[in-house]
């Protein structure tokens, strides 16, 4: 299999710009179908849980072709590709499309491929025999573990046909799977794992594609729970099912009924081995990783989680819920009232329903020196607050201050530019980027004052052009990035020696080409992202790069300079002024409502984070 053209150099052309609307379109609204079907829970007998195929089920033959009589072989290669999304029995509904010598030859674990806009051609064609080339739109690729990586570019795979007892079947293929998107989307279900982050504060979702039944679906979970987390993630989290933690016995209802576990009433009951003398503490989080994973696949409580038999924690034997773990709560839904804040006019006003009032602190009124706020961060409880101000001196270019809202400020950097400020799970924890590529990460101490140390970006400067907006998540995990008006995802790892690093940079946003201006993280599994032009001009992405979707534009005046968001709330700045996204009734239909006070005025959002 040969991958052919690759993205080169920024969108510039309307023809670029029209693949951009079209690719927007083309995931706006896609959903992703779970298959269900009659089984019995049982853990995969092999030592390496995969998501693709490892799980013994008969194929969903009600969405997957089988070969046609009579069908043209152009036609059967079409077929062949959709049937290649089901992984059971070594795909074994895409080898019926294949003679006995192929079936025999093909590896279908050197690869999967997800891919768009599949065309087909005949490039010779006899009586008997015919060589096929498929060209397609590459979307991403899909690991044995089910994790997903965005790509781009053409692929071209060539397929040798025969005709067999007047029936024609496919000869000779590349070695992997290719998969039509559509149809990927039909049988595999995006599920997170759950880890742990490295302050071992909060829960640290890791996306796997899934294509199980539903009666196989918990013990799949904690199979991969089990083998840790995916590669580019390790280092940035830990897990307190850890190496040696296995299971005792086979997933079951409360009851001890071994069929239909995990589905319907009846919670579940798991029983490991191996965790050692954990503290209450990290007891909780193990509790926490596997009760979030399942809940969030739809897997209902209560979960019962033992350890040699016994309750990992006498007070929940009984079995534990979500409102018992509702303090790792992955979506983070609760947190301090912090309300609304803006920067007009070059200083950091508070918002409410009737007024916009300066804060009471040295960003709440113009500097001495003539300087403005450009900028600016709150802590995630609203007590601290980090700030890009322009210094008012000709050539002295901005610096970057922080300390408490309503007191007196630091000076963390200065530079040519600075990046907004972002904050990430620690309240105390602020970074930014100063002059395009050397990020500062400061620990804020409203008495002892400021620390700063550099982080390592030697990963992100291989990428290329500057780093023009860093947010992290709220679990301190990943950074997302814009480098070069291009989106990206980064992983936030500790070093030996007290330092932080950026890691292993993931493009999620290809058909974006480098239109990106501002981004921000909604969920700790969902960045947006504003870019230029006037068509989807808030886009909505995927973490992992799988989806990306256009936000309603209604209302909205572009350019859409800045986004500012939390797990509830999503406003922006656009040529008129500040505007959120509102859910109306009965029918929740969304459109960007103007903010009073904020509108006709130069205006930013400032909210947590």
């Amino acid at each position: 299999m040969t991958l052919f053209g690759s993205r080169a150099g920024a969108v510039r052309s309307r023809a670029a710009r029209g693949r951009v609307a079209k690719a927007l379109a083309a995931v706006a609204g896609a959903t992703v179908i779970a298959t269900v079907a009659a089984g019995c829970a049982t853990l995969p007998t092999s030592s390496s849980p995969q998501a693709i195929g490892t799980v013994a089920r008969e194929p969903d033959t009600s969405s997957v072709p089988a070969p046609t009589p009579g069908r043209e072989p152009d036609l059967l290669v079409r077929d062949f590709l959709k049937a290649s999304t089901e992984p059971a029995g070594r795909h074994a509904a895409a080898r019926q499309f294949l003679t006995a010598q192929a079936n025999s030859k093909w590896d279908d674990s050197q690869s999967a491929l997800v891919v768009d806009k599949i065309d087909v051609f005949f490039e010779n064609r006899a009586t008997d025999s015919a060589r096929i080339l498929v060209s397609a739109a590459k979307v991403g690729e899909l690991s044995p573990d089910g994790v997903f990586k965005a790509d781009d570019g053409t692929l071209e795979a060539r397929f040798e046909m025969v005709r067999q007892d007047g029936q024609w079947r496919i000869d000779n293929l590349p070695a992997g799977v290719i998969m039509d998107r559509s149809q990927f989307l039909s049988v595999y279900h995006r599920q997170s794992l759950y880890f742990v982050n490295y302050a071992g504060t909060a829960l640290v979702p890791d996306p796997r594609w899934i294509a199980v039944r539903k009666e196989g679906l918990a013990a799949q979970l904690i199979a991969m729970l089990l083998a840790g987390p995916k590669a580019p993630l390790a280092p940035a989290v830990r897990t307190q099912l850890g190496e040696g933690v296995h299971l005792r016995s086979t997933l079951t209802k409360i009851d001890g009924r071994d069929s239909d576990v995990g589905v319907g009433p009846g919670g579940i009951r798991m029983d490991f081995q191996g965790i050692g003398n954990l503290d209450p503490h990290d007891r909780e989080l193990l509790a926490a990783q596997v009760v979030w994973t399942l809940s969030g696949a739809g897997i209902t409580g209560p979960y019962e989680v033992l350890a040699d038999g016994a309750p990992i924690d006498p007070r929940f034997a009984e079995g534990w819920t979500t409102a018992s773990l509702a303090a790792w709560d992955p979506s983070f839904p609760a947190g301090p009232s912090v309300g609304l804040h803006a920067i007009v006019d070059g200083v950091l006003d508070s918002v409410d329903d009737s007024s916009v009032t300066p804060v009471a602190g040295p960003l709440g009124k113009p500097a001495p020196d003539g300087g403005n706020v450009l900028s600016a961060s709150l802590s995630r409880d609203g007590k601290l607050v980090a700030a890009v101000r322009s210094t008012g001196r000709p050539g002295s270019g901005v610096e970057l201050v922080a300390g408490p809202l309503e007191g007196p400020l630091n000076v963390v950097a200065s530079g040519a530019t600075i990046t907004r400020p972002t904050w990430g799970g620690d309240d105390h924890v602020v970074w930014a980027v100063v002059d395009g590529m050397k990020v500062t990460r400061a620990v804020v101490d409203p008495v002892a004052g400021v620390t700063a140390a550099p982080v390592d970006t030697s990963a992100i400067a291989a990428l290329g052009g500057p780093i023009t907006e860093l947010r992290l998540s709220r679990d301190e995990a990943r950074a997302a990035l814009i480098v070069g008006g291009r989106v990206y995802v980064a992983y936030v790892t500790p070093g030996a020696n007290g330092g932080f690093a950026l890691t292993s940079p993931r493009a999620i946003a290809f058909a974006l080409g480098s239109s990106a201006i501002s981004l921000d993280w909604g969920r700790t599994d969902t960045i947006f992202v504003t870019r230029s032009g006037a068509d989807a001009p808030v886009v909505q992405l995927a973490v992992d790069g799988s989806s990306m979707q256009a936000l309603p534009s209604r209302n909205l005046s572009p350019p859409v300079t800045l986004i500012d968001a939390t797990p509830t709330a999503k406003l922006v700045a656009d040529s008129r002024g500040v505007l959120t996204l509102s859910t109306t009734s009965p029918d929740d239909e969304q459109y960007w409502r103007e903010i009073p006070g904020l509108v006709g005025r130069r205006a930013v959002p400032v909210m947590p984070g």
